[in-house]
């Protein structure tokens, strides 16, 4: 049985507001624990049933496919936030965020590099569990501000539900206190933002 991991030792000494983000994170896991194991079928290797077409064995891959790029986004987020937390010469901020009713099995974490000297922030959004969209249909992410959606950051397209998806993106704006992201479902010609998949942990 192996040790959990104590959360003290991991961290050591950060801010109060980074220390509760990093707790939620850690929490989350320690609850997801290791991906499973794989059944005996399937680490023998493929079987002529598999080859022909059978179905069990196609879901429990999906699955547990799915489970480990959940795993891998909350590790980077998680990692990516301890890194900034306690190390001085590293900078950026890593935001974790959750699906919303209308994409509740979706996860991500969103990278913000520090400022280019011209006004531009880099960012890069590591996603998984955002369903495949219909033809001209699209994710964008919307800088918030004052609990209000603010201005785009840019676009996306996922392959589907089981495919995660690393893009970089570009705040080309000044970038205050407070301000966080979201994503939200797009259609080709929509003027206003429209329904949000991904918010940030609270």
């Amino acid at each position: 049985m192996s040790r959990v991991p104590n959360f003290d030792e991991l961290v050591g000494e950060v801010e109060d507001e980074e220390r509760a983000r990093l707790q939620r994170v850690h929490e989350m896991l320690i609850a997801a624990g290791p991906p499973p194991e794989l059944a005996p079928e399937m680490e023998a290797g493929p079987t002529l049933a598999m080859t022909l077409g059978g179905r069990t064995p196609r879901r429990i891959q999906r699955r547990v496919l799915l489970l480990a790029a959940a795993i891998v986004v909350l590790v980077v987020a998680f990692l990516g936030g301890y890194i900034t937390g306690n190390n001085k010469s590293a900078s950026g901020r890593v935001l974790a965020l959750r699906g919303t009713a209308a994409a509740p099995g979706a996860q991500a974490s969103l990278r913000i590099e520090p400022s280019d000297g011209s006004g531009n922030w880099p960012m890069q959004i590591a996603a998984v569990g955002l369903p495949k969209l219909a033809p001209k249909s699209y994710y964008e992410v919307f800088l918030v501000r004052r609990g209000k959606i603010y201005a785009p950051c840019g676009s996306f397209l996922v392959k589907g539900a089981t495919d995660g998806v690393s893009v970089h993106l570009n705040a080309p704006y000044r970038l205050r206190s407070g301000d966080t992201w979201v994503v939200t479902r797009q259609r080709a010609g929509d003027r206003e933002p429209g329904t949000v998949v991904l918010r940030p942990l609270t």
